[in-house]
């Protein structure tokens, strides 16, 4: 005689699959958080810090020019016809002078940098923002005479590139006025390889 079997309450079978349901929902929505806060994160890395108002100080604060300073202010003709594609990589590259003989600790100090961002940020922002978001890469390069640099620096305005070259105050180790780095771009790759592409590395 077979055995009945006494079936669960309805009361019983329905709690069971609220709580079923109720915990999917829950590992689900743990889940979402969770690519919300890694992409929030990921955006404040990458983005976000590069943006005036988490960087607590504006694009056109006064540098320190203790090493040096810009000698080309108030030459930007051209620099706002310089338009990367969509998806064109952009870089700025640093040519040091290797005949001078300065420190790393010199040459960190000199402000191309500087002196590139804040003339782009008046003629070409969007150039300058499409750098920001497409990561921003800064190349060191070399050069051997003050000849070179400015031939360089010629070349690259001829192409409507932001070219700035920095004079030294002379307060420590070279003399004042002596002409230690130029700063290209940041421009498209391809621009600017037409300028730097057969210099090496710093």
């Amino acid at each position: 005689m077979a055995q009945s079997v006494c079936a669960a309450p309805a009361w019983f079978t329905s709690l069971i699959r609220f709580w079923d349901v109720t915990r999917i929902a829950s590992t689900a929505a743990t889940y979402l958080a969770l690519i919300i806060t890694s992409a929030a994160v990921g955006y404040w890395a990458g983005v976000g810090s590069t943006l005036p108002i988490t960087r607590g100080a504006s694009a056109h604060d006064e540098p320190d020019n203790d090493s040096g300073e810009d000698s080309d202010t108030g030459d930007d003709d051209g620099l706002e016809k310089v338009t990367p594609g969509a998806f064109e990589e952009c870089k700025m590259v640093l040519v040091v002078r290797t005949d001078l003989g300065m420190t790393k600790g010199k040459i960190a100090a000199q402000h191309a940098t500087l002196a590139c961002y804040k003339a782009l940020s008046n003629t070409n922002p969007k150039l300058l923002r499409h750098w920001e978001v497409t990561g921003q890469a800064k190349i060191a390069l070399q050069c051997s005479s003050e000849e070179e640099l400015l031939m360089l620096q010629a070349v690259a305005k001829s192409l409507n590139l932001c070219a700035r070259s920095i004079q030294d105050a002379g307060r420590t180790q070279i003399a004042a006025g002596s002409t230690t780095v130029l700063g290209i771009g940041p421009g498209p790759v391809r621009l600017i390889n037409q300028v730097t592409g057969k210099l090496k590395l710093l």
